[in-house]
């Protein structure tokens, strides 16, 4: 009987124990370490750690880490929209999504991202990367400006491994620039000096590639067609 009583208090001790470091734990691994790395983020990087905002007017547009469509509205029987001439056009996303056959945007799902994981020689992606370029120089040359779907950049064609791109290559941008300002009623070197401006190099001067921001780029333009009243 009192070896037992003796099993049984051994048994609770381990139990309490074991109760105890759970909750000890729980408090550090859950409450005060949280806490901690993310009163130094928004010490240190507050805009990131508020999802990096762009605002437009002071309303949030959307964020500078994460791309999104820019469609015009579906038309009755219309089960994919198309792009808006009006503005730049993302690059498109792979992922788990379904994307629109051979044309330039796809839905950016965040809950599906990700990348093809397709080889370079597979044959679905030769035949998606042939039908996108020529479905970008052909959405993208207007009257007096032809776009060779040799001239098509390779991020205009490819996702990212994201899927979730928000930048482009000035290169992309640049060969929009002409069905952007024809849309908006814009002049051609307007359109380009917006480009220019939003423009960003490497980071630190070698890391990554020159990109533009895609969201910052259509409000620029919208502002600017806004202010010469179209």
């Amino acid at each position: 009987m009192a070896h037992t009583t003796t099993s049984a208090r051994g048994t609770v001790r381990l139990l309490w124990a074991g109760l105890r470091a759970l909750l000890v734990l729980s408090l550090v691994t859950g409450v005060l370490y949280p806490l901690a790395v993310t009163g130094i983020a928004q010490a240190a990087f507050p805009g990131r750690a508020e999802g990096s905002e762009i605002t437009d007017h002071g309303r949030v547009a959307g964020s500078s880490s994460i791309g999104q469509t820019y469609d015009l509205p579906l038309k009755k029987g219309q089960q994919t929209p198309e792009p808006d001439p009006r503005w730049f056009q993302p690059r498109p996303s792979a992922g788990l999504g379904s994307n629109r056959a051979g044309g330039v945007n796809t839905q950016y799902d965040l809950l599906v991202s990700g990348a093809s994981n397709l080889a370079g020689d597979n044959k679905d992606l030769i035949s998606a990367v042939r039908d996108r370029r020529a479905a970008v120089a052909e959405e993208n040359s207007v009257p007096g400006y032809t776009v060779k779907p040799s001239q098509v950049p390779a991020d205009a064609v490819t996702s990212s491994g994201s899927g979730l791109d928000p930048d482009i290559s000035p290169a992309y941008a640049d060969l929009q620039v002409h069905r952007v300002a024809r849309a908006n009623g814009l002049g051609v070197a307007q359109v380009r000096k917006v480009v220019d401006d939003h423009a960003k190099g490497r980071l630190l001067g070698f890391v990554g590639d020159p990109r533009v921001d895609v969201l910052q780029l259509n409000i620029a333009v919208r502002d600017l067609a806004g202010a010469h009243g179209r």
